[in-house]
């Protein structure tokens, strides 16, 4: 998901309140409206300008819920990509995750560089304290742009998309529902079921 300006600055003051060391926000008005091939490929070069050692991502982003990207991204670095961790532990140059499914879970271990993408159910997310705000403040964070990342624009933004949201428009508003009511004894409700062949 590719985050506005607004929300992308609010989500790297948080990660700074709760302990992030530094943050870098990619600003670019050409991005707006990529698709998931775009975001994996302006990711990748974010990455490798940054060159960390792990790279840990949600489960899926709140707009098209795909999860595909840490893979993606993973793919475009050539990095292994352990995903949907419930847990997750890094010693000695490994990360481990344990990924939980509806009859059994499986511990996956990669070495590191790694792209990792962590369920809901991995923690919660402890909140800033006052010292945490503080520091936060004064925790350096870069502004990359698309020429910084060595990507021409034509690759990214709702013109270079495979697929594209062209519109939308408001659910209707609901309809009163219709109320049933037994008359002189007989059974309205039951003749309005089988009336619609609910029964």
């Amino acid at each position: 998901m590719t985050l506005g300006p607004d929300d992308a600055a609010d989500a790297i003051k948080r990660a700074l309140q709760m302990g992030a060391s530094a943050g870098i926000h990619i600003v670019d008005d050409a991005v707006h409206g990529s698709d998931a091939l775009a975001t994996s490929a302006l990711l990748a070069e974010a990455i490798k300008r940054a060159t960390p050692d792990l790279v840990i991502c949600g489960m899926a982003s709140t707009d098209g819920s795909m999860g595909v990207i840490p893979a993606m991204v993973a793919e475009r670095l050539g990095w292994p990509a352990v995903t949907l961790g419930a847990t997750l532990s890094v010693t000695d140059g490994r990360v481990t995750i344990r990924r939980d499914d509806d009859v059994a879970s499986s511990t996956i271990e990669a070495e590191l560089p790694a792209i990792v993408s962590v369920t809901d159910q991995s923690g919660e997310a402890r909140y800033p304290s006052m010292r945490g705000i503080l520091a936060a403040k004064k925790k350096p964070v870069e502004t990359w742009t698309l020429a910084d990342l060595g990507i021409d624009s034509s690759a990214v933004g709702l013109d270079a998309a495979w697929s594209k949201v062209l519109q939308t428009s408001p659910r209707p508003a609901k309809e009163a529902g219709r109320v049933v009511e037994e008359e002189d004894g007989t059974s309205a409700f039951v003749d309005f079921l089988t009336a619609g062949k609910y029964i």
